[in-house]
C-alpha cells in the first residue's frame, strides 16, 4: 500500500486538491463521484496506518465527530464503504485562525470578541454532549468569507467512555504547548475549563498579538504555566477595556477553581461585556514561602536567624553524634583466669 497524492481515487472519493498536510495526516479536497459533492478527506501517513494507537485516536476522532451537529463544528460524514483509514468531512471554504492573525497580528476587539463568542457556542454544545475538544488553538478554527467559524480536529477529544487518552503508547500531556492548560501541563486529563483556558488564550493572543506566556523553549514555558500567573493583557493593550480584561484573565487563570465553571458562563460575557464586573489580581510571580509570611520586619529577621542558627546546631549535633558512632568498638581486657588445681 502507498502513500495516497492529489489524483488518485480512494473508494468513491476522487482527490482533486491538497489542502493541508501535517506530520501525520494530509487534508485533500476530494468529489464524491456518487453524489457528486465535494467533501474533505483526512488521511493518514502510511506509516501511522498499522499504529494501534493511532488507528484507535483515529477511530475515536471519526465516531466523536459523527456525534456532532452544529453550524460551528466541521461535520463528520458515514461513507458506505472503506477500504483503508480516512475521515470524510464537510468541506468547508475559509481561511485558518492562525493564518489570519499571523497577518494581522492585531485583531480588533469587537471583531475578536465575535469570533471567540461562536468558539465558545460551539463549546457549550460539545460539553452538552459529554465532549472535551482538549486542542483548541487557531489551527484548528476556520473562518468563512461570511465570518462564519468551524472548529476542526478532534483527535484528542475526551468523550464520557473515554477518560485518558495517549497517542502512540506514551502516556504524556495532550494538546498544543502555547494553549495547554496548567492542568494538562502536569499530565490531567482536563475538563471542561480546559476548553475555556485555550478560548481565554486565543482570545488573549488576538487583541494582544501576543501570548500569555513567553519563553525562550517549550520546557520553560510549561514551567512557567505551572508557577506562574499569566502576563496580564493590560502590559501590551494598555487601552483595553477591564470589563474585556476581566474575561480573558479568567478564562486564562492557572487554578480551574478560578476560571469560568463553564463555556455557558463564558458566553455569556462574550456576548454582553458589560455585565461583567472587574476583579483584583495577583502578580505575575508565585512569591517564595517567606515572602508570603505577613510579617513585621522587627519580627521576621529575628526569625530567619533563629531559624539559621537552629540549623547549623542540629548540623553540629548530628556531625558529633555520627562520629562517635563510627568510633572503633573497644572490649574490656579479659580477667585473669583462676585456676582450681591445686599445685
Amino acid at each position: 500500500m502507498r502513500e495516497i497524492i492529489q489524483g488518485d481515487h480512494v473508494d468513491q472519493y476522487e482527490l482533486t486538491e491538497l489542502l493541508a498536510r501535517s506530520g501525520m495526516a494530509s487534508i485533500f479536497k476530494a468529489v464524491d463521484t456518487r453524489s457528486g459533492s465535494t467533501v474533505a478527506l483526512k488521511v493518514p501517513h502510511m506509516q501511522y496506518e498499522s499504529d494501534i494507537a493511532f488507528f484507535e485516536r483515529f477511530r475515536r476522532e471519526e465516531a466523536i465527530g459523527q456525534k456532532l451537529d452544529h453550524p460551528n463544528i466541521v461535520r463528520v460524514l458515514a461513507p458506505e464503504t472503506k477500504s483503508r483509514m480516512y475521515l470524510v468531512m464537510e468541506f468547508a471554504e475559509g481561511r485558518s485562525l492562525r493564518a489570519i492573525t499571523r497577518e494581522r497580528r492585531r485583531l480588533p476587539v469587537p471583531e475578536a470578541l465575535g469570533i471567540a463568542a461562536q468558539i465558545c457556542r460551539a463549546l457549550v454544545y460539545m460539553h452538552a454532549q459529554g465532549i472535551v475538544h482538549r486542542d483548541l488553538k487557531p489551527d484548528n478554527v476556520l473562518i468563512g468569507a461570511d465570518g462564519t467559524i468551524k472548529l476542526l480536529d478532534f483527535g484528542i477529544a475526551m468523550d464520557e467512555a473515554a477518560r485518558r487518552l495517549t497517542w502512540a503508547g506514551l502516556s504524556s500531556p495532550m494538546g498544543t504547548p502555547d494553549f495547554m492548560a496548567p492542568e494538562q501541563v502536569r499530565g490531567r486529563r482536563g475538563d471542561v475549563r480546559t476548553d475555556i483556558y485555550a478560548l481565554g488564550t486565543m482570545l488573549y493572543e488576538m487583541i494582544a498579538g501576543d501570548l500569555p506566556y513567553t519563553a525562550g523553549n517549550i520546557h520553560a514555558m510549561m514551567r512557567a504555566k505551572v508557577n506562574d500567573e499569566p502576563r496580564p493583557i493590560r502590559e501590551l493593550v494598555h487601552d483595553i477595556d477591564p470589563k474585556v480584561e476581566e474575561i480573558i484573565m479568567r478564562a486564562i487563570a492557572r487554578s480551574p477553581r478560578e476560571r469560568y465553571p463553564s463555556a455557558k458562563d463564558m458566553l455569556a460575557d462574550l456576548e454582553d461585556p458589560s455585565r461583567v464586573i472587574p476583579q483584583e489580581r495577583s502578580s505575575r510571580k508565585t512569591p517564595p514561602l517567606l515572602e508570603r509570611i505577613v510579617l513585621p520586619r522587627r519580627v521576621l529577621v529575628p526569625a530567619i536567624l533563629a531559624i539559621a542558627i537552629g540549623a547549623l546546631l542540629v548540623l553540629t549535633w548530628k556531625t558529633g553524634h555520627s562520629t562517635r558512632h563510627h568510633e572503633p568498638l573497644r572490649l574490656p581486657e579479659p580477667a585473669p583466669s583462676v585456676s582450681s588445681a591445686r599445685p
